[in-house]
């Protein structure tokens, strides 16, 4: 029996999408693990079934290492990436349903990427020309029915082109710029992959910039003349007037005159301004205030945010919209909050009390879907972090319908002698919007006691400070995107994508995102060599031309003709140079080389500590050593796994050295390198630990591992002592030490 077929871009949306459409329950199916759904809507049958993303990938007709080329094509990306095989089943079971499929429906999230995704579906595993269109911003039944009653009778031809003309363009500038750094390294007898592309370039260049403006700023002197006073056991700072003195003399002669005299209370200002409340978020305002309130990169917040979406909680997260449309049906949304958190219907209960119910909207809008909220729907089995988004999401969403808040500002002046000093506090008057943020709104707040003019000032404190002007500050994970955007560079979905590039090509290290030596080289390669590949204006016309593609007044095309004329004459140009490129790039090559590698100075002699690799049968294992071997034989083991990042402090128990371990998702560690460190060692009275010797004279614990029954020891790593499994590697279980607190 024939029916139609709706592709997802998921495997949770299908789930959804199936579970909303049917009459009665969706019959799960599968083929090789990957689910699908038969159901009936008004007794029609349908499938659905999902992609997981990308599908298909751009790749050169004919395999080389040489450049340029611009012969491409969509294959199945399990054909081009080991990363990628997964995806080939779930191609497979698209392609065995279509078969039996009269009728097509793509249900792929509605921006550029979903549309390229169902295009390819539709064109390349179903054979089809065409297809409907449903259109959604939340995985609610309510919006999926409606999204299928109103389906497009056609695919977006024009998101979908843009879509396209997107990734060649991004493989064009992507691998080729990547293939000549590369070889041109190579060329000296060297190796280094070297990456650079369309926005990568622009985006490297910024930092570059910055970079370039903190190497060359020097440092001022400067003094500040500061005033404590104390009222009602409040202590008030203040500073002169004149704030920053770059003369010695001026700052000690105006000093002189403040010591040892009485001083007044000159006058008392206060000014009240409203703070009005925040826009909803778009992606990239999520992703700021995420980084600023709970330190997640962009790339990860995009990624819990994504999984909320799937989960029905929110809605479609890749948006750079400011506005919440009134269909979306505030009054539902807030009541459905209520019910499901006591905290929630508090505020709900304020929201719902205004006499107008209406958003603080923003300017930026998005064709395709509104700004993030939440839907309604009961959040289940979050992560914590998902549960942190999610209620950021949420009460973000509450604080857009308050009132605006209302701070004060005191300025209190106090005479000393005719010099003037200033102190500045404020406060909030009027919560409103703050307390349906709370606790998301961080401000100062400062109470002071009733100050009158001409009352005395009990002086407590009068010093000279000397103090020197500071660099200015690197960009954050999070502000290099908001810049990214405000430059028009990248889209709201792959701008993340490019910051989490430059750290794994190692041109950034650091979360204040400083350049290494070969991103620097490699940008002062590009800009004396070929300055159109980091040319940002040029990006930018490329962004400009896709949005006319987008709206049908270019053709991907003519668009994609350009950017290859302009890249032959670049990359012929480059060309001719490639052996003066590759000496300066292996320079900055082995310089990194030696930064990375660095830990401290070598505690046995003059030399220094590195990380070093050795290969244990297939294995390759990391440790760290001294420059100095074989004169110098000092040696720790380190985990294999994670950031090592060295620290000239010594352990305060052995004198070895400390270093800095960077987990991912964990807090990073200070840990002393030296597996003896008497700081490390178990102190049996305060473990609840029964030991026994087995018959190999082994001393053991009296209990067995629960995994495989093996006899368990106490083992000792950099972190301290622990207990594992004698059977490891074969079992990895383990066990911290508990103390015990009898």
């Amino acid at each position: 029996m024939a029916y139609e077929l709706i592709i997802s871009e998921k495997p949770n949306a299908a789930k959804r999408i199936a579970e909303a459409l049917a009459d009665k329950k969706p019959v799960k199916k599968s083929v090789n693990k990957v689910p699908y759904y038969e159901l009936t809507h008004n007794k029609k049958p349908i499938v659905v079934t999902c992609a997981v993303g990308h599908l298909y990938t751009v790749a050169e007709k004919k395999k080389s290492f040489t450049y340029p080329s611009f012969d491409l094509h969509w294959v199945p990306s399990a054909d081009v990436a080991k990363s990628a095989a997964f995806s080939k089943k779930y191609l497979n079971v698209i392609k065995k349903l279509a078969k039996k499929a009269n009728e097509f429906t793509v249900a792929c999230d509605y921006d550029t990427e979903g549309e390229v995704i169902g295009l390819n579906c539709i064109r390349l595993a179903c054979n089809q020309k065409d297809a409907k269109r449903m259109k959604f911003s939340t995985l609610t039944k309510e919006d999926i029915i409606e999204a299928y009653d109103n389906a497009a009778k056609h695919l977006d031809q024009g998101l979908g082109n843009a879509g396209e003309a997107r990734h060649f363009l991004d493989w064009m500038y992507g691998i080729n710029i990547s293939r000549a750094l590369t070889l041109a390294v190579k060329s000296t007898g060297a190796f280094r992959i070297l990456s650079s592309g369309r926005v990568q370039g622009p985006a490297l260049k910024i930092l570059y910039d910055k970079e370039k403006e903190i190497q060359a700023f020097k440092s001022d002197p400067y003094w500040q003349i500061y005033l404590q006073i104390k009222k009602e056991n409040v202590m008030i700072e203040a500073f002169h007037e004149g704030g920053k003195f770059f003369k010695h003399d001026e700052a000690r002669t105006k000093f002189e005159n403040s010591l040892w005299k009485p001083g007044k209370v000159k006058s008392v200002e206060k000014n009240e301004t409203k703070k009005l409340p925040p826009f909803p978020f778009d992606l990239g305002s999520l992703q700021i205030e995420a980084y600023k309130l709970f330190g997640i990169n962009p790339k990860e917040t995009l990624s819990l945010a994504q999984n909320l979406y799937t989960m029905g909680v929110i809605s479609y997260p890749r948006t750079s919209s400011q506005k919440l449309p009134e269909k979306i049906n505030y009054k539902k949304i807030l009541n459905a909050l209520a019910k499901s958190n006591a905290e929630y219907k508090l505020k709900v209960d304020t929201v719902l009390g205004f006499k107008i119910l209406k958003p603080n909207e923003g300017k930026k809008s998005d064709p395709a879907h509104p700004a993030i909220y939440p839907t309604g729907l009961k959040a289940k089995e979050l992560s914590e972090r998902e549960a942190k988004i999610y209620d950021l999401i949420v009460k973000r969403f509450f604080a857009t319908f308050g009132e605006s808040a209302v701070r004060e500002t005191i300025n209190l002046k106090i005479d000393i002698k005719s010099e003037i000093f200033v102190a500045q506090g404020r406060r909030t008057k009027e919560k409103n919007w703050f307390e349906l943020y709370e606790p998301y709104v961080r401000l100062a707040e400062v109470e002071w006691p009733v100050f009158i003019a001409g009352e005395d000032a009990n002086i407590k404190k009068l010093e000279l400070l000397e103090k020197e002007t500071q660099p200015p500050k690197r960009y954050t994970p999070a502000s290099i995107i908001n810049e990214l955007e405000k430059r028009g560079l990248g889209t709201k979905a792959t701008r993340a994508e490019i910051v989490d590039s430059l750290y794994k090509r190692k041109y950034v290290i650091e979360q204040s995102l400083k350049v290494t030596d070969m991103g620097m080289k490699i940008i002062e390669t590009l800009q004396k060599h070929c300055p159109d590949i980091i040319d940002e204006n040029l990006t930018q016309h490329f962004e400009e031309e896709m949005q006319k593609i987008r709206e049908k007044k270019m053709k991907k095309d003519e668009v994609l003709d350009e950017a290859e004329k302009l890249l032959t004459k670049t990359l012929k140009a480059f060309k001719k140079q490639e052996k003066e490129i590759g000496e300066a790039l292996k320079e900055a090559h082995h310089e990194t080389l030696n930064q990375e590698s660095y830990v401290c100075k070598c505690t046995s002699c003059d030399g220094n500590l590195r990380v070093k690799f050795t290969k244990k049968g297939k294995s390759r294992i990391r440790f760290i050593a001294c420059d100095n071997y074989p004169e110098c034989k000092t040696t720790f083991a380190i985990p294999q796994n994670g950031g090592i990042k060295g620290t000239e402090n010594r352990c305060e128990h052995c004198g070895q050295p400390i270093v800095m371990i960077i987990m991912k998702r964990r807090k990073p560690q200070m840990v002393c390198l030296n597996k003896e460190c008497p700081g490390k060692k178990v102190d049996a009275s305060t473990h609840d630990i029964e030991m026994e010797t087995n018959e190999k004279g082994v001393e053991v614990l009296k209990k067995k591992c629960p995994k495989c029954e093996k006899d368990l020891v106490i083992r000792t790593s950099v972190y301290g002592k622990f207990i594992g499994c004698t059977s490891y590697p074969k079992c990895r279980h383990t066990e911290k030490l508990e103390q015990n607190n009898k």
